[in-house]
């Protein structure tokens, strides 16, 4: 995880974003172009190009080079918003794994988070900064390489396949490690799709077939958040308008500052001409002297206070040892306590069922059998009709569940017996 401190200065890069928009077959696209420096990001320019789908894909290329050639971008390569109806996001816990295991224990839950099979699935996922969450991204093998394929016949240079989530929630970091909690909707074909942040759950995405209101009520309380929190739109959230192909040209921008998630094999990943980030990396190089400069400082007396913490921490230990000893030794006397009391009241709860099961069966009905444990009790003896024993003990309170543990047998003095209940007392 980069440092907060240094974060500005590796906010350096131009980019491209595009998202798939609008309904499968008449897709639109709309394109940003952002330029990222250490003192912020500026929108360069943008246009959309309406109904590509059903466009030959040779034409609306020739609009996006003319594009790049206007604002003087020749080698800019783009990120690319797959439609969210192609994209399955899920989220996994993974406390205790390590970085160096972490592959192993997302590849071992892939199968449970998709209904495709095996071999038609791409996959890709990122450890979320600073927490155990993993967001994984998961879309049909044949919809990426159409997309592909769609985007290399039109000339288009794409670096990244993502989605949406991962793109704010890149965007958001670009200059801070720590943006405060939100929550962000629009609406889109009829259905409301919500994004969110809090420190109940670090990341929140989801569409509604509701109204705005109703849907921003679901997710706050999904994101542990004060029901009275602003709920603005996402082009509030991240401050450009349309905001998504923002968002994703500020990941194309700094790549290394964003989440790796990315849905585009690596063989058919474009990246810019390396000489021109040869001034990005000089400039970069004397950012990063200075900062190192300005962090030192700072570095040294954190040691040297923490240091100081670590003398005043071991002269408290053995008091702090030795009140945990006591608390220990305290819950132990507590819980011998309870068990003493559960075993005294045992032989009272016995006799009070016994007594009760006197009241439920009385003559002519006699028993010859009485078996009780602590979760239930067998009767078995004789009585004119068997059948309307079962409702009579299930109406006590200290017995339920009863069932003949055979069938009643006709006898000349009436029906032999045998029924099991289970003791609500012993639960």
């Amino acid at each position: 995880m980069i440092p907060s401190s240094l974060r500005k200065f590796l906010a350096f890069g131009n980019g491209v974003g595009i998202e798939i928009a609008g309904a499968r077959g008449s897709e639109t696209l709309r394109i940003a172009a952002v330029r990222v420096r250490p003192n912020g990001a500026r929108a360069v320019d943008g246009f959309s190009i309406e109904n590509a789908a059903q466009q030959p894909a040779a034409d609306w290329g020739r609009e996006y080079a003319a594009f790049l050639k206007k604002i003087d971008w020749k080698y800019a390569v783009a990120t690319v918003l797959l439609p969210r109806e192609d994209v399955i996001l899920r989220q996994i816990a993974v406390p205790g794994v390590s970085d160096k295991d972490l592959a192993a224990a997302v590849g071992y839950q892939l199968d449970g988070l998709h209904p495709y099979a095996e071999d038609d699935v791409a996959s890709s996922w990122a450890r979320l900064p600073g927490t155990s969450i993993v967001l994984v991204a998961i879309a049909r093998r044949a919809a990426v390489e159409k997309y592909q394929a769609w985007f290399a016949e039109a000339g288009v240079k794409v670096a990244s396949f993502t989605c949406a989530p991962a793109a704010i929630y890149s965007a958001r970091r670009l200059f801070t490690s720590e943006p405060a909690p939100a929550l962000a909707l629009q609406e889109v074909n009829g259905r409301v799709e919500m994004y969110g942040e809090s420190p109940a759950r670090p990341l929140f995405s989801a569409t509604f077939d509701a109204a705005p209101d109703r849907a921003a009520a679901l997710a706050l309380a999904e994101l542990r958040l004060d029901p009275l929190t602003e709920t603005r739109s996402f082009h509030a959230l991240l401050g450009a308008d349309p905001a998504l192909p923002h968002a994703a040209a500020l990941v194309a921008a700094c790549p290394l500052l964003s989440l790796p998630l990315n849905l585009l094999p690596k063989e058919q990943r474009a990246s810019n001409a390396r000489a021109l980030w040869i001034p990005t990396a000089v400039a970069a190089g004397v950012l990063l002297t200075g900062g190192a400069a300005l962090v030192a400082y700072p570095v040294v007396e954190n040691r040297r206070y923490l240091r100081s913490l670590n003398e005043q921490i071991a002269g408290v230990r053995p008091r702090a040892a030795q009140a945990v000893r006591l608390e220990k030794d305290t819950a132990a006397a507590r819980q011998k306590t309870i068990l003493l009391d559960q075993f005294r009241n045992r032989s009272k709860l016995d006799i009070d069922a016994m007594r009760e099961m006197t009241h439920i069966l009385p003559p002519p009905i006699w028993l010859n059998t009485l078996e009780l444990t602590r979760s239930q009790i067998v009767v078995a003896g004789e009585a004119d009709q068997a059948a309307p024993l079962l409702k009579q003990i299930d109406a006590s309170p200290y017995f339920e569940a009863s069932e003949f543990a055979m069938q009643p047998v006709r006898i000349q003095t009436g029906e032999a017996f045998r029924v099991r209940s289970q003791r609500e007392a012993g639960k």
